[in-house]
């Protein structure tokens, strides 16, 4: 498929900057793929739509605070660092982005804190914005990891054009985030509540938690046309066996296994069996789902609404079907739903 196939109007004022009120007190649109039918709902109205036995795969992978701001040594200039993965943690690297990136090179220092608490000396370029920062940082790696998280700040979207709040250190988080490693958060478990995921299990919905460590490629814009030639960026996933085992039952037994969010999709699509069973997976990923594709494992899918043209949208456009999916993105806007990482969901069935 193409990208201009992918390419809607979305208003602005439809793009969400801030949380609902509540966790589950965000609408919620219900799309039967075998029927048509779309339903306007509540995301605390998800519950009715599974059943003992049925499975939940949801991603437990923890945003931490990626952003920090520093100065550049000698001239003071501010300088954003986007944390992005640890390389090394006994010698303190990291694979960072900087911004405004014309400005550091090789061998600058930036100083981090108001009494320079944390240096780091750039090392390497990776990319035009990316480099190697050496962490200069007397103390244990515990005191070092604490500092980092003392200065970085919630990594909130750009298009998000506010300082991240209070709330936002609570509400960009999965309730069941467990596994630190993401430096965006896995935006469907948004709206999952502690008390919601209790009635769920009181009704005999068995959760199954995979961890694939959300990275910026999931905002990175797709710039060919032809979607044969983009490359995803590759993002760390792990799935044990016991997980598998809970997976592959309700298979066997027919049951509902809804993916909570397209990062949970990516990580049990990248390791299936030749008969579509789930089997344990430790390493990376890079797969990329577009239409047409064919699921393996995943009978139902929760998820957000998705900006135009990203490989998100293309995911759900390949789950649900691109007509129908066309059809509810025109209806979402019409009934004023609210897109991206804080906005509203949808169960597709």
């Amino acid at each position: 498929m193409k990208l201009s196939q992918f390419k809607f109007n979305l208003p602005k004022e439809l793009i969400a900057e801030h949380p609902a009120k509540t966790r589950e007190g965000a609408r919620l649109m219900v799309i039967h793929r075998k029927t048509g039918k779309i339903e306007h709902k509540h995301f605390k109205d998800v519950l009715s739509y599974f059943d003992n036995g049925d499975c939940m795969i949801l991603n437990d992978t923890k945003v931490f605070p990626a952003r920090m701001y520093g100065n550049k040594e000698k001239t003071g200039a501010k300088i954003e660092v986007f944390l992005l993965r640890e390389l090394n943690a006994e010698s303190r690297l990291w694979d960072v982005l900087v911004d405004p990136a014309r400005k550091i090179r090789i061998g600058n220092k930036l100083y981090f804190g108001d009494d320079d608490t944390l240096v780091a000396e750039v090392i390497d370029n990776t990319t035009s914005r990316g480099r190697t920062l050496r962490f200069l940082f007397d103390g244990t790696y515990e005191d070092f990891r604490k500092t980092l998280d003392e200065m970085g700040e919630t990594p909130l979207p750009k298009y998000i054009k506010r300082a991240p709040t209070e709330e936002d250190k609570e509400r960009y988080q999965t309730v069941y985030a467990k596994t630190e490693g993401a430096v965006a958060a896995p935006t469907a478990g948004l709206h999952f509540s502690r008390e919601l995921l209790k009635r769920l299990e009181i009704k005999g919905i068995n959760f199954v938690n995979v961890t694939l460590h959300v990275g910026l490629g999931t905002f990175r814009t797709v710039e060919v046309e032809d979607l044969t030639k983009h490359k995803m960026d590759s993002e760390q996933a792990f799935i044990t066996q016991a997980n598998c085992d809970i997976v592959n039952t309700a298979r066997r037994a027919k049951k509902k296994i809804c993916c909570v969010g397209t990062t949970s999709m990516r990580a049990i699509e990248t390791s299936v069996t030749t008969d579509g069973f789930l089997k344990p997976f430790e390493g990376w990923t890079n797969k990329f789902i577009f239409p047409p594709y064919d699921f393996s494992v995943a009978n139902c899918m929760i998820t957000n609404f998705h900006m135009p043209e990203s490989t998100l949208l293309m995911m759900v456009y390949a789950f649900g079907g691109y007509d129908l999916m066309a059809k509810a993105y025109k209806e979402a806007i019409k009934e004023k739903y609210r897109f991206y990482t804080y906005g509203d969901a949808m169960l597709i069935l």
